[in-house]
């Protein structure tokens, strides 16, 4: 009965990547950078990838929708990020919190699953490339996307109902530069137990199934390639799947370093940091990694901007 003294909290206060006044202005330029380049860089993508004939693979396809979801990603969490760079008062609405909290899930969660998706194209493509366009039909590619679309919608509206089902009272004070479920469940002033069993069983599966099938497809795409005997052709079938090899790694690195680290290292601020390069460092880097070891997207764009209008009809 005594929680019921306790003043219901109506906003939370965050306290940004850093909190020291004379940094606020030089990091809004380099976020407001970086978020400059996500955002070029993905529509970009998505813009090639649909209106260029020649990029209309399923390879492609998953490329484009990985876009859409790092454009998402960032979108999420940089404006707001940006704008408390230059105000006083950093306060974002319960329900504004809860909103970005269900988003930055909903995109984490599709980005994970995507890439695992890719990584069974590039499989096909390099284990299977007689069956390629019947496995990988449009009709997969179109169940995959959606499957991957209607899991992270499950997976962000079940672990952010349960953050959000416990009382928070008191203290508001978010260290964080968006809402994300560890720091706010930091501040409850309730039982923890439900929602961050949730959160751990939800985060592990995901990350444990994603990455079985991200491993078992390079473990095959590896001996496939070892079988070739043309150096030419070891070279070919690798370029095909280096800029996804990349990507993954980037992404699978970040988050095993922030979730194997030992309980004794591990701090908000780590966590700050690590999400520094999975939320806005990534979605930026991932364009040019697709862009600038792809001879196919680098030859749409110069065909693009020689004659946008061809590629539109």
């Amino acid at each position: 009965m005594a929680s019921e003294n306790f003043t219901r909290v109506t906003e939370f206060i965050l306290m940004g990547v850093s909190d020291k006044p004379e940094l606020q202005i030089p990091l809004f330029f380099v976020f407001l950078v970086i978020y400059g380049l996500t955002v070029t860089g993905n529509l970009g993508i998505i813009t090639l990838t649909s209106v260029d004939s020649r990029l209309q693979t399923p390879m492609y396809f998953f490329l484009r929708h990985l876009a859409i979801i790092n454009f998402g990603n960032a979108t999420v969490i940089a404006p707001k990020m940006l704008v408390n760079f230059l105000v006083t008062k950093k306060t974002i609405s319960y329900y504004g919190c809860a909103a970005q909290l269900g988003g930055f899930l909903v995109f984490i969660v599709a980005e994970i699953f995507m890439l695992s998706a890719m990584a069974y194209d590039r499989y096909v493509a390099i284990c299977k490339p007689l069956l390629y366009m019947v496995v990988v039909s449009p009709r997969v590619c179109f169940l995959l996307v959606a499957l991957t679309y209607l899991h992270s919608l499950t997976t962000a509206l079940t672990v952010s109902s349960c953050v959000f089902s416990v009382s928070y009272c008191s203290s508001n004070l978010i260290n964080h530069f968006y809402c994300d479920n560890v720091p706010l469940l930091a501040l409850a002033c309730s039982d923890t137990y439900i929602p961050e069993t949730a959160v751990f069983t939800f985060s592990g599966t995901n990350l444990f199934f994603s990455m079985v099938i991200v491993l078992v497809s390079y473990f095959n795409i590896i001996l496939a390639i070892l079988r070739i005997r043309s150096s030419e052709g070891r070279q070919k079938a690798f370029s095909t799947c280096a800029s996804h090899m990349m990507a993954v790694t980037v992404f699978y690195g970040t988050l095993l370093f922030m979730y194997l680290q030992p309980r004794t290292n591990h701090s908000l601020d780590t966590d700050k940091m690590a999400s520094v390069f999975y939320t806005l460092v990534i979605p930026m880097l991932n364009p040019l990694i697709y862009s600038l070891r792809n001879k196919d997207v680098k030859n749409a764009l110069k065909r693009f901007l020689g004659n946008p209008c061809q590629l539109f009809k």
